[in-house]
């Protein structure tokens, strides 16, 4: 497993209060885990500083579950270290 998706899926879990192991990569946080409106924002605000990144609106629908997470974390830091 990658360092950013451990990483990431360690963040989402401390948020939503759910342990690791219960964190399947295609559980959807919503209907799977109970996730509302304010934890979305909580782990797409915790991303952006941790990352020091900006994740584009348009984009915030991927983060449907750990898998679509990680790979808009991945798009978003390829795309924002290119344009440094």
């Amino acid at each position: 497993m990658s360092n950013l998706k451990e990483e990431v899926k360690s963040l989402i879990c401390e948020i939503i209060e759910v342990e690791p192991e219960k964190l399947a990569d295609e559980a959807k946080f919503v209907d799977d885990l109970g996730v509302d409106s304010l934890m979305a924002l909580e782990i797409l605000a915790s991303l952006e500083k941790k990352y020091r990144v900006k994740i584009p609106e348009d984009k915030l629908m991927s983060l449907v579950n750990l898998k679509q997470t990680v790979e808009l974390m991945e798009e978003v830091l390829k795309t924002q270290t290119q344009s440094v």
